[in-house]
């Protein structure tokens, strides 16, 4: 009895191999011009002169009042968009009521207003010859050019990131859970803490972590409403900006290798995130 061949399955041609090595190794390229070689210069010029001049360039009293204000912006900042994006992906995921896609277009705003801009608003409304300003300046409240209105700026350019990670989530897993814990007796905080927020804990911690390398890193907005005012209103980015002009190249290196290295363990955490729980941060994703 005859029997049939069995057909060979053949690999990738030649041409087609030498395609995709060229391939990777053009992304290996690009990655090495717009990541690594960027990184190696920035710390490379913080220690030209030394680890000494380098830690006396972290230590400088302007510097230390940077870095402050920075983590006193974040702290406040990240919590409150946490708090506002769990409170918004909850009524948009869960609810239907007039002005929801008002809501939506509010979350989804700040994505497409240039950051320059949304300082200028708070400049037209806070400002000495704002809307509110010669009112509030006049009872000693001050927002431009100072702390208030760096954080207001700063709370405005991160308002998306945790809402648009939990929103989509939430309305892909629907209202069944809570509904049971509802019919079992549950009160409200008890639902959406033993139900909801296990369901996107993963999710929110991504949303917190894209929140807050947005608000470290934040120049734009800051920049308009700070005044730039050394040791008062200048946070890191700013900081940067003014040794860098300075021609003090170490001291601006310095400063900006902290905020790499945030960025740095920021990247090394989202990528252990993506590849942990890819499910669940692919369905969180807004397309």
């Amino acid at each position: 009895m005859a029997t049939e061949a069995i057909p060979r399955v053949r690999g990738p041609g030649l041409p087609a191999r030498v395609g995709a090595s060229l391939l990777v190794a053009a992304a290996v390229l690009l990655v090495a011009a717009i990541l690594i070689v960027p990184l190696a210069l920035v710390f490379g010029d913080a220690l030209a002169k030394g680890i000494p001049a380098y830690v006396a360039a972290l230590t400088r009293p302007d510097t230390i009042a940077a870095i402050e204000l920075t983590a006193l912006v974040t702290a406040i900042a990240v919590p409150v968009n946490t708090a506002f994006g769990l409170a918004a992906a909850w009524c948009i995921a869960k609810f239907d009521f007039p002005g929801r896609g008002l809501l939506v277009a509010i979350i989804e705003l700040p994505l497409s207003l240039s950051p320059v801009i949304a300082g200028m608003v708070f400049v037209l409304v806070f400002g000495a010859h704002g809307l509110f300003g010669p009112y509030l300046i006049a009872h000693g409240v001050n927002i431009v050019f100072a702390v208030p209105g760096i954080v207001l700026a700063t709370l405005l350019v991160t308002l998306p990131y945790v809402a648009r990670q939990l929103a989509p989530l939430m309305q892909q897993q629907g209202t069944q859970d809570e509904e049971a814990g509802l019919v079992l007796g549950a009160s409200g905080w008890q639902i959406f803490r033993r139900v909801t927020l296990p369901n996107i804990r993963w999710a929110l911690l991504y949303g917190i972590l894209i929140c807050n390398a947005r608000a470290l890193g934040e120049f734009g907005a800051v920049s308009v409403v700070s005044g730039h005012i050394r040791g008062a209103t200048n946070t890191m980015p700013l900081e940067i900006e003014i040794l860098y002009n300075e021609y003090n190249v170490v001291g601006a290196m310095a400063v900006a290798s902290l905020l790499a290295c945030a960025a740095v363990v920021t990247l090394v955490v989202k990528h252990l995130l993506e590849r942990r729980f890819a499910g669940e941060l692919a369905a969180a994703r807004i397309a």
